[in-house]
């Protein structure tokens, strides 16, 4: 369709669009602020307060779940220490103590791991909620 009688085909076909727009459009215009993301790429203050709050929060639990860890582990070598009868007692046919070092403990190191992922994914998930919110 032809709107203009006297364009001629070609002046259509070559013809440029044209935006139009309110003049205070670009009056409206601002600076867009910089991310987190690029805060802590760049390598700023900011940034580092950031990813140092973040490996604060991991060493913290890291700690909490090592001491829990070595508290089942020593707790249950002075059980065995302060207990001399255990090496006497037999369950399913070995000592007491073989039984408690060798299973028992298992799950409790297993449940202590799982909640050290669990957290710790927690941890990256509140961080990754708080770079992008910013």
């Amino acid at each position: 369709m032809n709107d203009n009688p006297h364009r001629t085909a070609e002046e259509s076909r070559t013809a440029r669009r044209v935006r139009v727009v309110h003049p205070r459009t670009a009056a409206v215009r601002r600076v867009p602020s910089r991310g987190v993301l690029h805060e802590m790429g760049d390598e700023t203050v900011l940034g580092e307060i950031y990813l140092r709050s973040l490996v604060r929060s991991q060493m913290r639990l890291g700690l909490l779940v090592c001491a829990c860890a070595a508290l089942t582990l020593g707790g249950t070598a002075l059980w065995m220490a302060l207990d001399p009868g255990l090496d006497h007692r037999h369950w399913l046919g070995m000592p007491a103590g073989w039984l408690i070092l060798g299973i028992a403990v298992y799950p409790v190191l297993i449940g202590m791991g799982a909640y050290f992922v669990r957290h710790a994914e927690h941890n990256e998930r509140d961080f990754a909620v708080l770079v992008r919110d910013r």
